[in-house]
């Protein structure tokens, strides 16, 4: 293990910026590819509309989605007399930590939690749903209050879990969109490849994306690559002024990635370009999964990993190059006998970073003072402020159902 190099010193207040209320995104553009489109290229700043990507990468480039689809998972439950208290699905906990199979139970499950009106809340809570006709209830139990702990049963148990929370859930919309959630966040709020439940947020990024999009970027010999990070609350949280920024508690996501995906990045012939910060945040974490197997002499088990928010920064001296890290990365996948890796990781990724897989980004325009302004102004440097003031100037919509940007650094051209 290398010695722990000296950490980056961040002022907060460097990464903040003016954002007007009436900037922020209420609804999406329709149709979704008629977004706007900042393209930042070594320090250029042109202006387009989303449908115009294809003509901005190049046959070869290889664009990574994260194909999470968002979850219902706001659930309310009214009691007796009259109190509302709101349980926002986070964590699985039992029978596992895989979100598709506590989706798929049929029995009881348990999940870790956001609780609305929670010094309310005393012995069950339940509430009645109705699925094909058939009525059922289910029941919630605060089994560990101090970490907010649920558990979950209900009758029928012919019924699965998911097919309930489609059945009485509500899509969780970012706390700044200042509306009741319809039914045109049903469709909006998803990506057009979303597939695999589990995130309570969705990664906004891909929102852009049509069919007719995809295709276009196919005919251009534009790579498509998929992998699964489940977006979590914490991805709106702003970081505490008053504390260090690295001891921001960083929020951790499951990430899952297959063996044929990490295979064809050792394929690629152009740029890898991930559509989005978590899908970032996914590639970036590969690498040091890598670093990790070829230096520990007991590698993690990749089916149950975890990897900290500074694994990065204590291993920053590593001279593996980012070919290296994935085929240690593979070779110990094949001694592991997995075909996929799945774990959590709270990679955080801050000014003073150096990217190691990740050669452009497709993301939209976030919040002042959070984790995911300090993950672009780590990829673009100081020209962060430029895009956004360009941004502003231009009346571009901003966070989840607002416009895009590609962003294309001068050491990746």
């Amino acid at each position: 293990m290398s010695t722990f190099p000296t950490m980056p010193v961040i002022n907060l207040q460097d990464y903040d910026y003016e954002l007007p209320e009436e900037r922020i995104a209420q609804s999406p553009v329709t149709p979704r590819d008629h977004a706007r489109l900042l393209y930042y290229r070594a320090g250029n700043i042109q202006h387009h509309y989303f449908y115009e990507l294809p003509t901005l990468l190049n046959a070869g480039d290889e664009l990574v989605f994260n194909n999470t689809k968002v979850i219902p998972a706001r659930l309310f439950f009214q009691k007796p007399m009259g109190a509302v208290i709101e349980v926002l699905l986070l964590h699985p906990v039992s029978p596992a930590k895989l979100v598709p199979l506590n989706m798929a139970t049929q029995e009881t499950c348990s999940w870790q939690c956001i609780i609305g009106n929670k010094k309310r809340w005393k012995g069950f809570l339940s509430r009645h749903f109705q699925i094909d006709g058939k009525q059922g209830t289910i029941f919630a139990d605060l089994e560990d209050p101090e970490n907010n702990i649920v558990r979950f049963h209900w009758t029928p148990n012919s019924f699965s879990f998911g097919e309930i929370v489609q059945a009485i859930g509500k899509l969780p919309l970012p706390p700044y969109i200042k509306r009741e959630y319809n039914h045109i966040d049903k469709e909006r709020y998803q990506t057009v490849y979303a597939r695999s439940e589990g995130a309570v947020a969705a990664p906004t990024a891909g929102l852009h994306f049509t069919e007719t999009t995809l295709h276009e970027l196919s005919k251009k010999g534009v790579g498509y690559n998929e992998l699964t990070l489940h977006v979590g609350a914490g991805t709106f949280q702003p970081v505490k002024e008053t504390e260090d920024v690295l001891k921001h508690p960083m929020h951790e996501e499951q990430m899952v990635v297959s063996q044929d995906t990490i295979e064809r990045f050792l394929q690629a012939k152009g740029r890898i370009i991930p559509v989005g910060t978590t899908s970032m945040r996914s590639l970036e974490t590969l690498y040091w999964l890598g670093v990790w197997c070829h230096e520990e002499k007991e590698p993690p088990s990749l089916h149950d990993f975890y990897l900290d928010k500074l694994f990065a920064y204590r291993h920053a001296q590593t001279t593996l190059s980012a070919r290296q890290a994935l085929e240690v990365l593979l070779d110990t996948m094949q001694k592991q006998g997995i075909r996929q890796l799945v774990g959590d990781t709270q990679i955080y990724i801050v000014p003073g970073y150096r990217f190691r897989i990740c050669q452009g980004l497709i993301t939209n325009f976030h919040m002042p003072k959070t984790t995911l302004i300090l993950l672009v102004a780590a990829f673009i440097g100081d020209d962060w402020r430029r895009v956004y003031e360009a941004a502003l100037k231009k009346n571009y919509r901003f966070l989840s159902y607002g416009d895009s940007s590609l962003l294309m650094p001068e050491s990746f051209q």
